[in-house]
């Protein structure tokens, strides 16, 4: 499996079913400069775990979006098999209206471009934090039983943007509104020194 992070996120133009419940074309490069992208692949749609991840994603996406940042579901099913598990009742199996577009990456072009495509047959539970300047800077892939968890997503996030905005890095379980730490020697004693029991 590939290790992105640090290097140019695979570019690509899917199909999509739209947060709005029409069709359109989404390409990453539409966000580059614009947006961070949270883009992450699951199995199938009308599956089991799936949609818990889904959907905990759709309760969490106006706090992407504060953050400037824009989130892309992605698998090999057709866009309107996406569409069709939109307009599925949660109750009876489906997502609901799902407020981020779903791609639909029938060829499993998107799924081998960034490594997750086992059998050749469905993704990973792979997601990727991708920069305003394209780059990939943080991927984690789990197996398919393994559920995501979207808050440490979030937590990802702030690092990064705190990072880029401080010039600090951001030490073990650092969280929004903590301090960061001088990426020297120096710094990290000083962390320690002050921390190393809440560690």
């Amino acid at each position: 499996m590939s290790v992105l992070v640090n290097k140019p996120a695979p570019d690509f133009t899917a199909e999509a079913a739209l947060a709005d419940g029409s069709f359109g074309k989404i390409s990453l490069s539409d966000f580059k400069g614009k947006k961070y992208v949270v883009l992450f692949f699951y199995p199938f749609d009308f599956t089991f775990v799936c949609p818990t991840e889904i959907i905990a994603f759709d309760h969490r996406i106006e706090e992407f979006e504060k953050r400037g940042v824009q989130v892309l579901g992605c698998s090999i099913d057709s866009k309107f098999s996406h569409w069709a598990w939109r307009n599925t009742k949660v109750k009876d199996g489906g997502i609901g209206e799902v407020r981020y577009p779903l791609l639909a990456d029938i060829t499993k072009d998107i799924a081998r471009d960034y490594d997750v495509l086992i059998d050749n047959a469905k993704a990973l539970r792979a997601s990727f934090l991708i920069d305003k300047n394209g780059t990939v800077q943080h991927q984690v892939v789990n197996n398919l039983s393994l559920g995501r968890n979207i808050d440490e997503m979030l937590r990802t996030i702030d690092a990064l943007q705190f990072t880029e905005e401080h010039g600090e890095v951001c030490p073990a379980g650092w969280q929004q509104g903590k301090p960061g730490m001088k990426g020297s020697s120096e710094g990290v004693a000083d962390y320690l020194a002050r921390n190393a029991r809440k560690l």
